[in-house]
């Protein structure tokens, strides 16, 4: 989010809030009309189930009153008092006609079946006999029969001879009405929802598909045991809300009805709904999107010239225009970055004037002082040669002296041309990393001073590359001889670590010495840095630092205490002499900038 630019997080911030507004509202009125819905199928269920109890209530009074009128009929009574089944049998064929119902049955005074008729097969005189004989054990006139996949609300009537007061029985009457699939057709359209009748456990009748009979009969537990709230259940791939209600009380096994709502059919809007928010929410993110889009383009475009601006001037451009439109805040940022970029580029010039003087001035007396003292011995020496009577070994001593003051100040000429020096003045030619490393050891324990300082080399013997072998041994020798001058001169341990590392190598100049102190270590690689020698130039490590980085390498300290120091190069090995040697360093030093000419 960070390097992202102001437009663009304006853009995402819109469509971030505008998605987030869009879903929430979204979310919201979906469970809000969710809740709605299902309180109003609630609701819809308990009238529903209500309104068969109702229509029950009412048929079994219709149920009744039939019965009575029928008993008490003459020729009811004169079919009776034959007590002939077959002539009962025929003769009440008129009166199930009369009576207008679904089935029709007539038993003697001991509960024997004695007539049967009913508008559909299926229900047997043996299944009659055992609800009538299950009837007449039970109290209640409204009875609940079931067999051969026909359930029939009955209602049982005794038949009297004369007044009922007399207790002269001649038989029962039972006239019932069958729920059948017309009814539970109706009752479904009614309702507008689906229902079931269950006589015990099993389904008598349902609106439901066939195949959805099994799994409803494994959900029927739950809904009784809802207890009057509505039931959430599945049925294949739908939902469905059910309640269940006794319509036979009392009756063994019990009579259930159960009404199912299709909640997934109740809810089938809220997709339209939703796809419609949806609709909504994205002209919304998209027209807000655009309008950010062209708001932010006009406040953003004096910003991004601003930036540019402050680009140019990282990159050393001072000169960069930079408009300067209408008198808001932007305007004003310009017109204080304008100021600031000139007192900026006033300021870093009178710096670079105060800096080449002060380098002036640091070069000529660090120098004049190194001249001075080497110019002074090859003098005292040169006088001591004029004088008589000195033998061999004593010219061979003073003439070492001269030598010595020469290669000093040849040393001290050869490290500031250096730095005038850029990277196309290296020689590349492919040599052995460890030849070059093992010539810069001999070289250092070549000097007398330090033959009793142990110098070991570990490494591959063989690490082969593009580099300049000439200055890389210089890096070595001035490393080594800064080491050699740490280390005690009688115990003193130096060792030279080399490896190959992929397409480069590193080589580690590890000591025993007493470190670098802590006043020079921030300021170690710069020039004319110098502490605890007497003859030090301070540009031994500032031109080890200048031949690596022209190679593309880096060189740092990689450890430094008491015990010792650990100086690490890493250097690229590059495959041809065409090849880069590496990035430019980031600052010239001031020498270069005091001075720019190339020499050789």
């Amino acid at each position: 989010m960070k390097s992202l630019r102001l437009r663009t997080k304006f853009l995402l911030s819109m469509i971030l809030i505008s998605s987030a507004l869009t879903c929430t509202s979204l979310l919201v009125v979906r469970r809000t009309v969710q809740s709605q819905v299902r309180s109003e199928i609630f609701t819809g269920l308990r009238s529903s189930a209500e309104t068969f109890q109702n229509f029950q209530r009412q048929r079994a009074a219709t149920l009744a009153r039939s019965a009575d009128l029928l008993a008490d009929l003459p020729n009811m009574r004169a079919q009776m008092t034959t007590q002939h089944e077959v002539t009962i049998q025929d003769a009440s064929t008129d009166l199930w006609r009369l009576a207008g119902s679904d089935m029709f049955v007539l038993a003697n005074r001991e509960g024997r079946v004695v007539a049967l008729h009913t508008s559909t097969h299926g229900f047997s005189r043996e299944l009659a006999q055992d609800f009538v004989t299950k009837t007449l054990d039970q109290e209640g006139s409204v009875q609940w029969w079931y067999g051969g996949k026909h359930l029939y609300e009955v209602f049982l009537k005794p038949i009297y001879f004369g007044p009922a007061s007399e207790n002269r029985l001649l038989g029962f009457l039972a006239l019932g009405y069958e729920i059948d699939d017309r009814v539970a057709s109706e009752i479904s359209q009614i309702a507008g929802s689906q229902v079931a009748f269950y006589y015990g456990d099993s389904i008598a009748r349902t609106t439901l598909p066939p195949n959805l009979e099994a799994e409803l009969i494994q959900q029927e537990p739950v809904i009784r045991s809802s207890k009057g709230t509505p039931a959430r259940l599945r049925l294949g791939n739908e939902q469905f809300l059910a309640t269940s209600v006794d319509l036979g009380a009392g009756n063994n096994p019990p009579v259930r009805l159960s009404v199912l709502k299709s909640l997934d059919q109740a809810t089938g809007f809220l997709e339209s709904l939703n796809r419609l928010l949806v609709l909504l929410g994205i002209v919304a993110v998209l027209g807000g999107s655009l309008l950010v889009y062209l708001i932010s383009h006009t406040f953003t475009r004096p910003l991004a010239k601003l930036v540019d601006g402050v680009r140019a001037l990282g990159k050393g451009d001072f000169a960069y225009p930079i408009s300067i439109e209408g008198g808001d805040e932007v305007a004003e940022v310009a017109v204080s970055f304008d100021r600031m970029r000139n007192s900026l580029l006033k300021s870093q010039q009178r710096l670079l004037e105060a800096e080449r003087l002060a380098t002036i001035g640091q070069m000529a007396s660090s120098i004049s002082h190194d001249l001075r003292h080497s110019l002074a011995a090859i003098v005292a020496n040169a006088e001591f040669l004029c004088e008589m009577g000195l033998t061999g070994e004593q010219r061979e001593e003073l003439y070492h002296e001269v030598q010595l003051g020469v290669n000093q100040m040849t040393e001290l000429i050869d490290s500031l041309l250096e730095f005038s020096r850029t990277r196309e003045s290296l020689r590349p030619s492919h040599a052995n990393l460890a030849e070059a490393v093992n010539r810069a050891v001999q070289t250092i324990k070549a000097h007398p001073v330090f033959n009793r300082v142990q110098i070991r080399t570990f490494g591959e013997p063989i690490i082969e590359g593009w580099f300049d072998p000439r200055k890389l041994e210089r890096v070595l020798h001035n490393l080594l001889l800064n080491a050699c001058e740490s280390v005690p001169p009688d115990c003193g341990r130096i060792e030279v670590h080399i490896h190959q590392n992929g397409n480069g190598a590193e080589i580690k100049v590890c000591d025993n010495g007493r470190g670098i102190p802590e006043a020079v270590r921030d300021r170690l690689f710069e020039p004319f840095v110098s502490f605890g020698k007497e003859n030090g130039t301070g540009l031994g490590l500032t031109v080890v630092q200048k031949i690596v980085q022209d190679h593309g390498g880096d060189v740092r300290v990689e450890k430094t205490s008491a015990e010792g120091t650990v100086f690490k190069i890493v250097l690229p090995l590059n495959q041809s002499p065409h090849a880069e040697l590496g990035a430019a360093s980031l600052m010239a030093s001031p020498l270069t900038r005091m001075n720019p000419v190339q020499h050789d």
